[in-house]
Order: C-alpha cells, then structure tokens, then sequence
C-alpha cells in the first residue's frame, strides 16, 4: 500500500492597513493553519507589525491599490481604511482657525462595493461611526462600523472600553487595553491615534470566529445595520 501524506492547505487571509494588528492578533488562537499577508503603508507601523507577527508577509504599499490587484488571491479579506477624514472629531474642529477642510475619503464606499460585487470570499470593511449617515449600511458595533457578507454577533467582545477621560496617561491605559506597548512606536505618526484607531483584538477574535461559522447562530442578529 502507498503511504499518502495529506498536506494541509492554509486559508489565506489579506490584512489591509495592518496597522499593528490589533484586528489580527488572537487569529491563531481561533485558526492555526492560516496564512496572512499583511499591507501597510507606515514603514514603522509596518516593523512592528513584522515584529509582533514574524510569520506573517508584510508589504509596505498602498493598500488601496493592492486589494485591486490581489484581491483573487485570497480567502478573507479584512481592510480598515483610514478613519480621519469621516471622524466626527475632524467635523468637530472647523470652526478652528488652523482646520483645513478636506473631502471624506470615498476609498471608504469604493472598497465596500468593490468587495461586493467582485469578491468571492469572505470579507469586513471597518472604520469609524462618521459625522454623516453612512452612505451605505453596515453593522455598527462599540465606536465601530463594520460592512461585511456575513452577520455580526450584537456583542464582538464583552470588554468594557476604558475610561479616558479620567486618565491622565492615556498611553499607558490603552497599551494596557490592546496588551500592546504603543511606546515602541518611533515613526511620524501621533501615538495617541495610533492606540485609538486600533481595532480591539477580542472584537477581531470574535469577527474571525463568526465568519469560520464558529459563534452559535442565535447570537447573531441580522437585522441591526446602522
């Protein structure tokens, strides 16, 4: 008889605007044979992510422009394009003499449709809740909204956010939250911004799990879209 081995075919798995892999980091725990590649702009964000994750594929690039090109390649997809310019803190500042206005980004809506219309896999589109009516709907969820092809629990994590506004040492706070020293980060970047757009990884452990049919139907609600 002929021994056979079976070899394990890995879910590949594209990680846009990586960031420092907030969404990312309990991936493992969930999915041992999985293969990421991740795409990040930020050449120090991209270091320490390579540093966090060493057996993942880092690419320093336009994310944007890489999804176009690569989309086909993989399994799931997670994209978390840049928040600024939909932020309700950026509506919040116009009248300040230095705010200079600036467009919404629809990089945004240009994602969204794309994956939908063109991508076969899974995916999850997050950003933050904006300052206008979401030109599309989507599941909304703590700060977040997220736009995916499959539903979203109502809870993603059960972690209490913390209280920032009784900190004085907010960095210290969220590297505690994200279990992540943010302090190792030396690019240009303000390291305040960096630990409040970074997706809290209980809320990626739990997306990941719904999306590989692990979490329990009954805990998905299909109806609530912001």
């Amino acid at each position: 008889m002929v021994s056979r081995t079976c070899k394990t075919i890995k879910m590949k798995i594209l990680n846009l605007y990586s960031c420092l892999g907030g969404n990312r980091y309990k991936w493992n725990e969930v999915k041992e044979d999985i293969e990421v590649t991740a795409v990040e702009l930020d050449p120090e964000c991209a270091r320490l992510y390579q540093e966090r994750f060493p057996n993942d594929t880092v690419i320093i690039a336009d994310a944007h422009e890489y999804l176009l090109n690569h989309f086909k390649e993989y399994d799931f997809i997670w994209s978390s394009p840049p928040c600024p310019s939909h932020s309700r803190i950026n509506i919040s500042q116009y009248t300040r003499e230095n705010w200079k206005p600036k467009y919404p980004s629809m990089s945004l809506y240009e994602e969204i449709i794309f994956l939908k219309h063109y991508y076969t896999g899974k995916y999850v589109v997050e950003n933050v809740i904006p300052f206008y009516e979401p030109l599309i709907p989507a599941h909304k969820r703590d700060r977040h909204l997220y736009w995916t092809n499959f539903n979203l629990p109502n809870d993603l994590n059960g972690r209490k956010n913390p209280d920032l506004s009784r900190t004085k040492d907010l960095i210290t706070a969220m590297s505690k939250y994200h279990d992540y020293d943010f302090r190792k980060y030396k690019g240009e970047q303000r390291m305040n911004k960096i630990a409040r757009n970074l997706v809290d990884y209980e809320a990626g452990r739990t997306i990941f799990e719904t999306m590989l049919g692990i979490v329990r139907k009954e805990d998905i609600k299909q109806t609530e879209l912001f």
